[in-house]
């Protein structure tokens, strides 16, 4: 659970999931125009939009929540696109997003 007000925001450019803590709060810093180490929590997304980071300060250090799915996908907010580099959500928009959307398959298996 969140502490009620916390910031979040996306980075609605994708991100190369290869980042880590420093590069990840140097992308905050610049193409965000944020302060990492301000207490908000960061999500950055892959382009294939199958893996997302949440990158946050934690007193004396970030913190980095990675996740990867497999048979869905990460959807941004419907207005992500429109808004620039950052969109400002809440706590159960960013729930929804974690949870992923499923993949929906056009292959038929093969059969023998």
């Amino acid at each position: 659970m969140l502490p009620t007000g916390m910031r979040i925001l996306i980075c609605t450019a994708p991100q190369d999931m290869r980042r880590s803590f420093d590069t990840l709060a140097q992308v905050a810093r610049e193409l965000l125009g944020e302060e990492p180490q301000s207490g908000a929590l960061y999500v950055f997304t892959s382009k294939s939009a199958t893996r997302v980071k949440v990158l946050w300060w934690d007193r004396n250090g970030y913190c980095l929540l990675y996740k990867r799915l497999h048979r869905a996908l990460f959807c941004l907010p419907g207005d992500a696109a429109k808004v620039g580099a950052a969109m400002q959500i809440d706590a159960e928009a960013l729930a929804t997003l974690l949870a992923g959307v499923e993949k929906k398959t056009t292959e038929k298996r093969k059969l023998n």
